[in-house]
């Protein structure tokens, strides 16, 4: 009995200090040590997953409210465009309402404008014949070409401050003139022939200010000083007495504002001039209408009767 005993306590030594069964032990552990890092490797990949998502989500929202923003903004220059043409501004926008949060990657935003055209009235209407639309423009011409007559003119008393001849032309002065503005026009008149200098020094004169500025040898002329006219002879238009710079010419008859400045492709001064004359008593007109400033009387010439004006 007691040599069992004795060769069981041997056994258990030698197999406490038997290397390959160390090694199965270590082996064993190495196995659960891996197993553990391959669990861990998982959860890290399914953490960065989850990350990379939440990033994409959060750059998919910024990017479609960019894209809210610039489809309300298309749409407000829509509605200013259909209002300039001057065509149906009912123009019906629909914006489709932000999609649900994306999820992932794979989401995109999505957001859209619907823009429903102006109902097509032409349908109710019958189509109109060539010769009538035609007929149509013609008879509607804009007011300002319908009205062609002396109220387009701006033509203004004023005053002659100083007169010098033109430095790079004999026939012409070179006149600063106040026409109740807040500095003096420079103006370039033709009349170095007929008027002497020290008579155009500090004189009243009527003025036609509503010419498209123009230069003249180098000098750009801001009004015309209005004279009568003849061949042989011109007269500078005398204000009535009274009169101060600035102060309007109208004509009885011919009533409305003048336009702010004459667009020379129109000929507006060109159809009117003819008609601009003395009377035989002096008095400047235009189609018998006289040249005249409220409550202080008309405008003349010294001398000139039945002449032209220009």
């Amino acid at each position: 009995m007691g040599s069992w005993r004795f060769l069981a306590r041997s056994l258990f030594k030698m197999s406490s200090h038997n290397p390959l069964m160390r090694l199965e032990q270590r082996a064993a552990e190495a196995d659960q040590i891996i197993e553990y890092l391959k669990q861990q490797v998982q959860l890290l990949k399914e953490k960065a997953i989850i990350q990379a998502s939440v990033r994409e989500e959060k750059k998919l929202m910024v990017e479609n409210a960019k894209l809210k923003n610039d489809i309300e903004e298309l749409k407000k220059q829509l509605l200013e465009k259909e209002k300039k043409r001057g065509g149906d501004t009912n123009v019906k926008c629909i914006s489709k309402p932000t999609p649900p949060k994306p999820s992932g990657p794979s989401a995109s935003p999505a957001a859209a404008v619907q823009c429903a055209p102006p109902k097509d009235e032409s349908k109710k209407k019958k189509p109109e014949k060539k010769g009538e639309k035609a007929e149509k423009k013609q008879a509607a011409p804009s007011q300002e070409d319908a009205k062609v007559d002396v109220s387009r003119l701006d033509m203004r008393v004023g005053r002659i401050i100083t007169a010098e001849k033109h430095p790079d032309a004999d026939s012409l002065y070179v006149e600063q003139v106040d026409v109740g503005e807040a500095s003096p026009r420079t103006v370039v008149s033709g009349l170095v022939k007929h008027i002497p200098l020290d008579q155009m020094q500090n004189r009243m004169a009527v003025l036609m200010c509503n010419l498209k500025p123009a230069k003249m040898r180098g000098v750009v002329s801001q009004a015309m000083v209005m004279c009568a006219s003849s061949p042989d002879k011109v007269e500078i238009l005398d204000p009535p007495s009274g009169a101060i710079p600035g102060d309007r010419v109208t004509f009885q008859g011919f009533p409305g504002e003048p336009d702010k400045e004459l667009n020379p492709k129109k000929k507006v001064w060109e159809q009117i001039q003819p008609d601009l004359r003395t009377d035989g008593q002096c008095v400047a007109t235009y189609k018998g209408a006289a040249f005249e400033v409220a409550g202080k009387g008309v405008c003349k010439a010294q001398t000139m009767g039945n002449s032209e004006i220009k």
